[in-house]
């Protein structure tokens, strides 16, 4: 549903509780769309690499992985193969 400018210049105040609760809402000119109003959200800091460095251990062989997996993934072994 398109809200006419007009109509938005008007109804303003009732608009914005309704995109407070949650709603989004189309602003048009003519029925033709021009602009959303969305409710409004904090921007997040941005991540800041090695955060966690010295926090997380990786086992030596992490990237290792065995051929028996690798010939499963790939379609080579059947599931009685595994054991």
């Amino acid at each position: 549903m398109v809200i006419n400018v007009y109509d938005a210049k008007t109804h303003l105040s009732k608009l914005l509780d309704r995109v407070a609760e949650g709603e989004e809402l189309v602003l048009g000119k003519a029925g033709k769309p021009i602009a959303r109003l969305v409710p409004y959200r904090e921007r997040r800091q941005p991540r800041k690499p090695g955060r966690l460095a010295g926090k997380v251990w990786i086992a030596p062989d992490f990237d290792k992985t065995p051929e028996e997996v690798i010939a499963a993934f790939e379609g080579d072994l059947d599931a009685e193969d595994w054991e």
